[in-house]
């Protein structure tokens, strides 16, 4: 049995594989920005689900958070899952939360929810205001970011595996409902990667398979 926490894991895709791993019998962190936003997830009657909150859209939010995976113990992964679609927080939710929790609790699999709209960011650092004060970035550029960071972090922690997952255009509130995709193949990726099964491994998934991803991030890849 492993310990792993997911963020974002009220709804949609988070919850879908907070659920899964239950069911595969894992200790699940299970993030939820408040707990007010808690209070209707079922997933938290189980005994091997543990809430954990914190406001990832500040770095106070993010050290708290951090500071109660730690309480609750070592752990083996991390599904960086939540993410927001628009305002001043992209930056801060999608790409500094991350990099922050990656750097606070130490896990050897990470799992980053990047998008296949990664492909149309801006591989540029220049100018973007990472306190979410304003916002400087699209939802794509933000998606590249953290496509690279996952990349990245694969190159320059040995033994750390480190994979970006596109789960597809899904039925969340996020995606809206008439989204194509289906939203059980879209967290099915994060969570086998999250258990490591098969081969241990670092790259870019959708639907289990190896994509080729936006150039910056593969020449960090092949380095």
């Amino acid at each position: 049995m492993a310990r792993i926490l997911v963020t974002g894991a009220a709804v949609g895709l988070g919850l879908g594989a907070a659920t899964e791993l239950v069911e595969h019998a894992h200790e699940v962190l299970v993030h939820a920005r408040s707990l007010a936003r808690a209070d209707e997830v079922r997933l938290l009657d189980e005994p091997s689900a543990h809430l954990v909150t914190g406001d990832l859209a500040t770095l106070d939010g993010v050290q708290e958070l951090a500071e109660q995976v730690a309480a609750a113990g070592p752990v083996d992964t991390i599904i960086h899952n939540a993410g927001v679609l628009g305002g001043t927080a992209v930056l801060p939710v999608n790409v500094v939360a991350p990099y922050l929790l990656s750097a606070l609790v130490p896990a050897r699999r990470l799992v980053f929810l990047s998008s296949g709209m990664h492909r149309g960011g801006t591989a540029t650092l220049d100018g973007l205001d990472w306190t979410g004060s304003t916002r400087t970035a699209s939802y794509s550029d933000s998606k590249l970011l953290v496509t690279v960071l996952a990349a990245a972090i694969a190159r320059v922690r040995p033994g750390v595996f480190s994979n970006a997952v596109d789960p597809g255009w899904v039925p969340t509130r996020m995606g809206g409902p008439n989204a194509p995709d289906d939203l059980e193949l879209g967290h099915r990726t994060q969570v086998a990667l999250a258990e490591g099964r098969g081969a241990d491994t670092s790259g870019y998934w959708h639907h289990a398979r190896p994509r080729r991803t936006h150039g910056r991030a593969a020449l960090l890849r092949a380095q």
